[in-house]
């Protein structure tokens, strides 16, 4: 803890510089269109503004660290296994495409209400509200573990003040800022990533070449996780409006090729960055493995993973902030005002930072939401067919289910056909989509 003690008042530095910087640079907000819609001057975000925000927005601390951590555990094949669920990217871009240009819908929840009503519209909102208040708690403990020890002082003060720095510019332009500040944090956390690696294919005790083949490409050391990220790819984009509400600024055209160059090059990132695990596992290092690295290659590189945890936290913290702000406000029409969805922001941010002080577990906000949502799968892969309200409720409740077998660990041994880490996860899914699709066409059968 000396380590980290030594560059506190650097590393506080750092966090309230960058979002003191993103306030001033922060678009203002003064009405609907530019606060709920990015809009700048009534123009929507160009391609490459979008592909960037899409990214970062998905790269965030939670994910980075659990790739590292997944690459120190299984080798170069952890990050690929994780860099399987940027497969959402590709079908979430087909299917609103779909969506938006052969089904006229303006937006995920206006093709739910049409299809299966209101109540259906209100129990995916609850769902996506789950995720959402995931993602506050989940993130901002990763930036707490680089100023001190989970419980600690410095722990809990890094996380309270990063939430309030970070909700202050996203106030100030809903997701014109949140869009806007996505773009500089992609460039930062290119750059700095490309420094990472630099400095870890430099040190002398390490080949490139034992990096690049590290780990075992069997089920058990990593495929398990892999093939259940892919499986979930079909149903989770779904349920993240941080994603999913980019989907409908732009035109169809420029949001279908901005989210499948984001699959591809956010998967890119994340292997990348797995990068820091694998060269933690060749050193021998144990614990948190961004963490590790960083105090073994010193002061420097410390700094620049803890900046890179930041802009990639803000970076989904904002998104968070402005797609729980447009859910409550516009999606369910509580109150379609630039007020409202600022009152919506202050309260996300509070009810999300809770779980910090409950010692919520950091993986688990992927892999268990994840699984909790797969009855989506058949509702928007099949979204053509004309299914009654039973097939939607039916199916979004077997993925609920599933997912509750998940978190207590009571599916049948006899049905899980693999060994190792990740087995009951993988087969969960693989069982759960297959019922999901069952009971979601049974009952339009019977209606023909």
């Amino acid at each position: 803890m000396e380590f980290l003690k030594e560059t506190s008042t650097l590393q506080w530095l750092l966090i309230i510089a960058s979002s003191v910087i993103f306030f001033i640079l922060a678009p203002y907000a003064k009405d609907v269109g530019t606060f709920f819609k990015a809009q700048h001057r009534g123009k929507a975000p160009s391609m490459f503004m979008l592909t960037g925000s899409l990214i970062i927005s998905w790269i965030f601390a939670k994910s980075i660290t659990n790739a590292a951590n997944l690459g120190l555990e299984f080798g170069l094949v952890g990050g690929v296994a994780y860099a399987g669920y940027y497969l959402s990217f590709a079908v979430a871009g087909i299917i609103i495409y779909q969506l938006r240009v052969k089904g006229g819908f303006k937006s995920i929840h206006h093709f739910l209400m049409t299809r299966f009503g209101k109540i259906a519209v209100n129990l995916f909102s609850i769902l996506i509200s789950f995720r959402l208040f995931n993602e506050v708690w989940s993130n901002t403990m990763v930036i707490g573990t680089y100023f001190g020890e989970i419980g600690s002082t410095a722990y809990y003060a890094a996380i309270l003040v990063f939430t309030i720095l970070t909700l202050a510019y996203t106030l100030k332009g809903g997701l014109s800022s949140s869009i806007f500040t996505d773009v500089i944090q992609m460039v930062l956390f290119s750059v700095l990533l490309i420094i990472i690696l630099g400095v870890i294919f430099t040190e002398p005790e390490i080949e490139t070449s034992t990096m690049i083949s590290s780990g075992t490409w069997s089920m058990e050391l990593g495929l398990n996780l892999f093939f259940a990220a892919i499986l979930q790819s079909f149903s989770y984009p779904f349920h993240d409006p941080v994603l999913t509400d980019r989907g409908f600024i732009s035109s169809p055209r420029i949001t279908r090729k901005s989210f499948l160059w984001a699959a591809l090059l956010g998967g890119i990132c994340i292997v990348l960055f797995s990068l820091v695990g694998v060269y933690a596992q060749q050193a021998g290092l144990k614990g948190q493995a961004a963490v590790e690295v960083a105090k073994k290659l010193g002061v420097v590189l410390l700094l620049i993973i803890n900046f890179i945890m930041i802009t990639s936290a803000a970076s989904t913290l904002d998104s968070t902030f402005s797609s729980f702000s447009k859910l409550l406000s516009i999606d369910l029409g509580l109150g379609k005002t630039v007020a409202f969805g600022r009152l919506m922001m202050i309260l996300v941010a509070v009810l999300g930072t809770i779980p910090v002080f409950l010692d919520a577990e950091i993986l688990s906000a992927t892999t268990i939401s994840g699984t909790m949502v797969i009855g989506l799968t058949p509702v928007f892969l099949l979204w053509k067919m004309k299914a009654p309200q039973i097939s939607y409720f039916a199916s979004v409740i077997v993925g609920l289910i599933f997912g509750l077998l998940l978190v207590f660990e009571t599916f049948p041994d006899a049905l899980v056909h693999t060994s190792g880490k990740y087995s009951l996860l993988l087969w969960i899914n693989f069982y759960g989509i297959i019922t999901s699709f069952s009971v979601f066409l049974i009952p339009t059968w019977f209606k023909k």
